[in-house]
């Protein structure tokens, strides 16, 4: 890393970028620039290293459309970069807002799609985040209560789609920017809502991060070194945690028998990153240790969950399943009233039948098990009741006892959409066909009853198939 006494500017910002991204010769920058002054202050120098490094860059500038001058900071910012041959690009975004949620988060939720969306191939895009930013980031999670992951706070290289996202101004102070902009006579833009104090970030810089610093000086840097350390320490609990994830995963989900065998907070360990696997979010500290203990104790045949906003976790026999909120169980029971009804179907017009959130449907296939001829037009997709049985060759079968073979998590099983006729279950989803609609092999015995030669027309054969629904 640069020296620490030494000022930012062209020469400190090009040892640093070779420091995260290697030989610089060649490589192509894009930078997410505000028009603010730290942004200004990082293109400048940046279109410096240009000329001494043969870097190629270009500027990116978000319009969110949030503040009436936005469209007069976007025409500021491309001719600010114009003015020193930087390319600049304005993106206009709409902001969804969220009943209850952060306009902050929300607006920085739109400006990284448009950006991972904007991205060229080998680009490395490149943001002005710089140590007062860091500090502030610290205190943030410090009142959410976050853990080691949320404190480690903003780190200087970071995965972003298919490239990576440079922070290299993370030990630089404001100050700096400031003075630099200053002595090059570079103007930018300020956003007024930076004033308002009612948002958490801009009352820590105003009100609470001066305090601090009047008492400790050096309080952004020390700050932005235990930040530091609290990376070092999250990447030793990923690593001894995807150890931990390779005794325990029996596919998507995970082998009570060996969470079990983990101390408590390992076992916490391990569920965070097995959630986070899994794009889910994070359940609160209360849930989590839901999650770890009476869970995991409860007994083997019992089919307990816990559910948090977006996801839930459900214990089917030795396995700990997870859930997004889209394809939760909308009921302990996983049933609903309104998706799980019967459906009429005449499937020869209309080959597939929507359920949300899933859908099944019959398609000529050569290598289809379903015997096409023997189907009646009209057909009844109905979902289970309880009691129902399957005929076969020989006497009938439970469907519960199907289900349960097939490992179909007990939530799941009044999912599972059954086709029949006249109270006559013909299919079980994609998981069993009656024996009497089922395309025979040559030389095979055909049921009783059943009008189909011993080989079948590529024509007179389909297959049962599942797709999620629109």
């Amino acid at each position: 890393m640069p020296a620490q006494d030494e000022a930012f500017g062209p020469v400190w910002l090009q040892a640093r970028l070779q420091e995260l991204a290697g030989p610089l010769k060649a490589l192509k920058f894009c930078l997410a620039y505000s028009g603010g002054m730290d942004s200004c202050a990082l293109l400048h120098a940046l279109a410096e290293v240009r000329r001494r490094a043969a870097i190629r860059i270009r500027a990116v500038h978000v319009n969110h459309q949030l503040q009436p001058q936005a469209a007069d900071w976007a025409r500021a910012a491309r001719s600010m970069a114009c003015s020193i041959d930087v390319p600049c690009r304005v993106l206009t975004v709409r902001v969804a807002r969220v009943p209850g949620g952060s306009l902050e988060a929300a607006a920085r939720d739109a400006r990284y799609q448009a950006l991972r969306a904007e991205l060229k191939p080998g680009e490395l895009l490149l943001t002005a985040h710089h140590q007062d930013d860091q500090f502030e980031t610290v205190l943030l999670a410090l009142m959410r209560g976050s853990g080691v992951r949320g404190l480690r706070a903003m780190e200087a290289s970071t995965p972003f789609g298919q490239t990576k996202l440079l922070r290299p101004l993370l030990d630089i102070p404001r100050e700096q920017l400031q003075t630099y902009l200053e002595q090059h006579a570079v103007a930018w833009s300020e956003d007024p809502s930076n004033e308002d104090r009612r948002f958490d970030r801009n009352y820590l810089r105003h009100v609470v991060i001066p305090a601090l610093r009047a008492r400790w000086p050096a309080a952004a840097a020390s700050a932005g070194r235990s930040a530091a350390h609290l990376a070092e320490a999250d990447t030793m609990l990923e690593q001894m945690a995807q150890q931990s994830l390779r005794s325990a995963r029996d596919g998507r989900a995970l082998r009570i028998s060996a969470l079990r065998s983990l101390p408590d907070a390992a076992r916490r360990n391990v569920l965070r990153r097995w959630l986070a696997g899994h794009g889910l979010p994070m359940p609160d500290q209360a849930r989590l240790r839901e999650l770890a203990g009476p869970l995991l104790a409860a007994r083997p045949d019992a089919a307990p969950w816990v559910r948090w906003p977006g996801a839930e976790v459900r214990r089917n026999g030795d396995r700990l399943v997870a859930i997004a909120s889209a394809t939760a169980a909308v009921s302990d029971s996983g049933s609903d009233t309104d998706t799980l009804r019967s459906h009429s179907w005449d499937w020869r017009s209309q080959p597939w039948l929507s359920l949300p959130p899933d859908s099944i449907g019959i398609v000529p296939d050569r290598h289809g098990d379903l015997l096409l001829s023997a189907l009646p037009a009209q057909l009844t997709v109905c979902f289970r009741q309880g009691g129902e049985r399957l005929h076969a060759h020989h006497g009938s079968a439970a469907l519960k006892d199907l289900l349960q073979q097939a490992d179909v998590p007990p939530w799941q099983r009044s999912r599972v959409p059954l086709l029949t006729h006249a109270g006559r279950i013909i299919a079980v989803g994609d998981l069993w066909i009656d024996p009497v609609y089922r395309v025979r092999q040559p030389g095979s015995a055909r049921a009783a009853g059943t009008a189909a030669p011993a080989a079948t027309a590529v024509a007179d054969r389909g297959r049962l198939r599942w797709r999620r629904g629109d």
